[in-house]
C-alpha cells in the first residue's frame, strides 16, 4: 500500500500539471451547471445535490480525520447531513470491530449538527424520519446570526474532533463571517470545506439572479479568510485530484 499511496501522489502532481484535462474538466463544471447535473443524485434516499466527484472526497477526509462532530450549514433536503451521518455510523462500527466490544446503534459518539435558516417542514420530516436520525440536529436560524453561532460553538466545545462544511449563502460578505465563525472551531489536521467557491471560475450568467457571481462568491471570502489566518492551508491536492469539484481552493486544512 506504501507503494501504491506513492503512486497516487505521483499521478495526482502529473494531473495538476495536466493543462488539456483541467480545461476539459472547467468546460464540464460549465457545461453542467446550468442543467443542475448535481441536483440529479441521492444519499441513502435523500437528495444530496453535491457532485460525485466531492461526495468521494468527503468520505475520504471523514474516514482520515475521524471527528466527533461534523458541522455543517445549508441543509437543503438533508442529503448531506445524511452522507456525513453515514459515514460517521461505518467508521464507529469499524472502530467498535477492531476493537473487539459492542456497539449501540442508538447511543452515537458521533453526530452531525446542521444550520440553515429555513428548514421546509417536509424536510426536516423527512430528515427525522430516517434510520439515521438519531446522529443528526437541526438548528434553524441564520448561519452568522450571533445567537445561532453562540448555540454552535457551545455544542462543539463538547466534541474532541470536528470538521465543517459551509454550504448556504454563496455571497462573499456571508461566507466570511460563517469563516470567522465556524473555522476556529475546526480541529487541527482536520478541515473546513467551503463549497461552491467555483463560483469564481464561472461565467456570470450562471449565477443568474442570485447575488454572489464573480468577485464576491466563496472563493472570495477564502482568499481574503487565509490571509490573516495561516493556520489554515488550502489542500491543492484534493482539488487536482477530484478536477471535477464545485470547491476548488475550498479545501481548507488547519495545520496549527
Amino acid at each position: 500500500m506504501s507503494d501504491f499511496q506513492t503512486e497516487v501522489t505521483q499521478r495526482i502532481e502529473n494531473i495538476s500539471r495536466d493543462g488539456q484535462l483541467r480545461r476539459c474538466a472547467m468546460d464540464f463544471m460549465r457545461a453542467s451547471l446550468l442543467p443542475q447535473y448535481s441536483y440529479n443524485f441521492s444519499w441513502m434516499s435523500r437528495p444530496v445535490i453535491q457532485y460525485p466527484q466531492d461526495l468521494v472526497a468527503m468520505q475520504e477526509l471523514i474516514w482520515q480525520v475521524k471527528p466527533d462532530l461534523v458541522i455543517e450549514t445549508g441543509i437543503a433536503h438533508g442529503g448531506s447531513l445524511i452522507f456525513s451521518a453515514s459515514i460517521l455510523a461505518l467508521l464507529e462500527m469499524c472502530e467498535a470491530t477492531e476493537a473487539g466490544r459492542s456497539l449501540d446503534p442508538r447511543r452515537p459518539n458521533r453526530k452531525v449538527l446542521g444550520v440553515d435558516i429555513d428548514i421546509r417542514s417536509h424536510n426536516r420530516a423527512a430528515i427525522e424520519a430516517h434510520p439515521l436520525s438519531h446522529r443528526i440536529q437541526m438548528i434553524q436560524g441564520s448561519s452568522i446570526e450571533a445567537d445561532i453561532v453562540k448555540q454552535i460553538r457551545e455544542i462543539a466545545q463538547q466534541h474532541e474532533r470536528v470538521l465543517v462544511c459551509l454550504d448556504s449563502n454563496h455571497t462573499h460578505a456571508h461566507v466570511l463571517a460563517e469563516l470567522e465563525s465556524y473555522a476556529p472551531l475546526v480541529s487541527k489536521d482536520s478541515y473546513c470545506v467551503v463549497f461552491d467557491t467555483i463560483v469564481e471560475d464561472m461565467p456570470a450568467a450562471l449565477s443568474g439572479d442570485r447575488p454572489w457571481g464573480p468577485g464576491n462568491n466563496p472563493k472570495t471570502a477564502v482568499w481574503e479568510y487565509l490571509k490573516s489566518h495561516p493556520e489554515f492551508v488550502i489542500d491543492a491536492d484534493i482539488h487536482h485530484k477530484l478536477q471535477i469539484t464545485v470547491a476548488p481552493d475550498g479545501y481548507l486544512k488547519r495545520v496549527a
